[in-house]
C-alpha cells in the first residue's frame, strides 16, 4: 500500500516489551511481503499467532479448467449460475491461468475463517452489501466495491443478505499501476483515484475462542488449520500491509477529443494481468470522433469483462446485459457490434454526452482458460454476432 497506517494500540518502538494490562506480553506478528523486501505490517496479539491443535487436508473437488479451444470469443450469463456455500466455499469458477483464477460467487450465509496462502485477493462487490471481518479489522462494503486482500489475511465474510461477487484471486500480489504512484508510494496527481478513495479498518476486531477452524488456500491446495486461539486478537497494528477497499464510483475517468483506449481505465495491477473499470463518463468530444471503441485486436492478451451496470451501447445486440461476461481472446479481431457505430454516432448528434456503461475488465497476459462454471452459462451464439448469424 502506498500509505501508513496505525490502527489501536502499538509501542512506540517495533520490536520492544509491549504488555497488556496483566501484564503479560503481547506477540509480535511481522504481516511482510518479498522477504522482508517490501511492504509489511505488525501486528500485536493477545495470544501466540502460531499455536495451531489440528491440521487436515480438505478435499477442494474437481474444477478442472480446459484450453479455450476451438479458439472463440464467448459471452457467459452469470446470472444463469446456481451459486452454492458462501462468498468462499460458493466460488464458481470461470476462468483461469497460472497467473489467476476468476470466479463468481453469489450467497447470503457468512463464510469460515479463510486465509489465501497462494497471493492477494480482489473481490468486486456486483451487488448486495457484506461485513469484511479480519484480523486487521473490519470494513463495512457494498455495491461496487473492490476489496484487495494481502496474501496470508485471516478473514470471513458476513453477508447482510444476498451479495454476489467476482472474484479475483492472484498468484501474486495486487496494487494501485506503478504509473500512478511517486518513486516514494504517494499517488500522484494525475492517478485517478487517491489515498483518500481508500477505506481500511480503523480499529481492532476482537474475539474470544478456543480451537477455532481456518481454512487456508496454498499452492498445494486446501488445508484447515485448527487455532488454540481465535486469531482476531490483535490489540492493534501498524504498517503499509492491510486489506482495504475501493468503491469503482470514486474512480475518475480518463477522457481525450477522441476515444481512449483500455489502459486509462486500469485500477490495479497484479502478476501477469491489469484490472480496469470502466465508469460513467462524458462521450469524446472531437466534433468528428467516434465515441465508442474501434475494432481491436490485443495480440499479448486475452479480454475478460464483466458488466456489471448501465448500457454498453457498443455491444447492443449482441446478447450482453447486466451480468454478462465476455471474453475476447488473443488471436481474435473484436470491437463494435454492426450498426453500432452509425447509432453512436446519430446519437451524439442528438445530443447524447455520456455513457452509462459500468464493467470490470481482466486482461490477462496469458491465455486464459475455461472454468466448468463458464461452460454451464455460455451462449452459443455469441460468437457469430458480428456476422448477424443466429
Amino acid at each position: 500500500m502506498p500509505h501508513y497506517r496505525v490502527v489501536g494500540e502499538v509501542p512506540r518502538k517495533r520490536h520492544i516489551q509491549f504488555r497488556g494490562p496483566d501484564g503479560g506480553l503481547y506477540k509480535e506478528e511481522l504481516m511482510g511481503e518479498e522477504g522482508f523486501s517490501s511492504d509489511s505490517s505488525l501486528l500485536y496479539h493477545r495470544h501466540a499467532p502460531t499455536a495451531i491443535v489440528k491440521a487436515e487436508a480438505v478435499d477442494a473437488g474437481p474444477a478442472a479448467l480446459v484450453p479455450n479451444l476451438p479458439l472463440s470469443p464467448r459471452h457467459f450469463r452469470t446470472r444463469e449460475l446456481s451459486p452454492d456455500g458462501d462468498l468462499v466455499s460458493g466460488r464458481l469458477l470461470l476462468a483461469g491461468n497460472a497467473d489467476v483464477r476468476i470466479s463468481y460467487a453469489e450467497s447470503a450465509a457468512p463464510s469460515e475463517l479463510y486465509r489465501d496462502s497462494k497471493g492477494d485477493e480482489c473481490v468486486y462487490i456486483a451487488s448486495g452489501r457484506a461485513r469484511f471481518e479480519s484480523a486487521y479489522g473490519a470494513l463495512d462494503v457494498g455495491e461496487g466495491d473492490y476489496v484487495v486482500i494481502p496474501t496470508g489475511t485471516i478473514h470471513r465474510w458476513v453477508p447482510e443478505g444476498r451479495v454476489t461477487a467476482l472474484v479475483v484471486e492472484a498468484a501474486g500480489h495486487i496494487r494501485p499501476p506503478r504509473r500512478y504512484l511517486s518513486q516514494f508510494g504517494q499517488f500522484l496527481e494525475h492517478a485517478p483515484y487517491s489515498e483518500r478513495d481508500l477505506r481500511a479498518p480503523a480499529e481492532p476486531l476482537l474475539a474470544d475462542g478456543a480451537e477455532v477452524p481456518v481454512l487456508v488456500r496454498t499452492r498445494g491446495g486446501l488445508t484447515r488449520l485448527t487455532y488454540a486461539r481465535h486469531p482476531f486478537d490483535v490489540v492493534g497494528w501498524d504498517g503499509c500491509l492491510y486489506p482495504y477497499a475501493f468503491n469503482i464510483q470514486d474512480f475518475e475517468p480518463i477522457v481525450k477529443r477522441t476515444h481512449a483506449p483500455p489502459p486509462v481505465h486500469q485500477t490495479f495491477e497484479g502478476p501477469g494481468f491489469v484490472i480496469c473499470s470502466f465508469c460513467p463518463r462524458p462521450l469524446d468530444f472531437d466534433p468528428e470522433a467516434v465515441p465508442i471503441p474501434y475494432n481491436h485486436h490485443n495480440v499479448d492478451s486475452d479480454e475478460f469483462m464483466f458488466y456489471a451496470g448501465g448500457d454498453y451501447t457498443a455491444r447492443r445486440g449482441s446478447g450482453i446485459d447486466v451480468g454478462s461476461i465476455s471474453l475476447h481472446p488473443a488471436g481474435f479481431t473484436h470491437g463494435p457490434q454492426p450498426g453500432a457505430v452509425e447509432a453512436a454516432v446519430e446519437a451524439v448528434r442528438q445530443g447524447a454526452t455520456r455513457t452509462s456503461e459500468l464493467a470490470v475488465m481482466l486482461d490477462t497476459f496469458r491465455p486464459l482458460d475455461l472454468g466448468p462454471a463458464a461452460l454451464a452459462c455460455e451462449d452459443p451464439a455469441y460468437a457469430w454476432t458480428w456476422a448477424g448469424r443466429e
